[in-house]
């Protein structure tokens, strides 16, 4: 499954979109989600923004053993992309340590 994380924008076809991080990270808790693309700023920062998907995935290959699907930040917002692309960085870097 592909899953595109976005408040505005239109899921590609193919992918299924969501709009809060809840809902990202209960189709990953699933194991079937083999892409994954994040918008930051999804409009109610109260319910959380993309960020709070990485941050959970970072916890989730340490603690639960997550296999991460591929990662895609399609956020217009730069520092939260630098940041998220950091987290990124780190789940990859995390998942190698784990499993090799």
């Amino acid at each position: 499954m592909k899953v595109f994380l976005d408040d505005i924008r239109e899921a590609p076809k193919g992918w299924k979109r969501v709009y809060w991080p809840q809902e990202a990270i209960a189709l990953l808790m699933t194991g079937s989600v083999t892409d994954i693309s994040l918008d930051h700023d999804l409009g109610n920062d109260s319910k959380g923004t993309g960020y709070d998907v990485i941050i959970w995935m970072e916890r989730a290959v340490v603690e639960r053993g997550l296999i991460p699907p591929a990662i895609k930040v399609h956020s217009a917002n730069i520092a939260a992309r630098q940041r998220m692309d950091a987290g990124i960085r780190n789940i990859q870097n995390l998942y190698r340590k784990r499993f090799s």
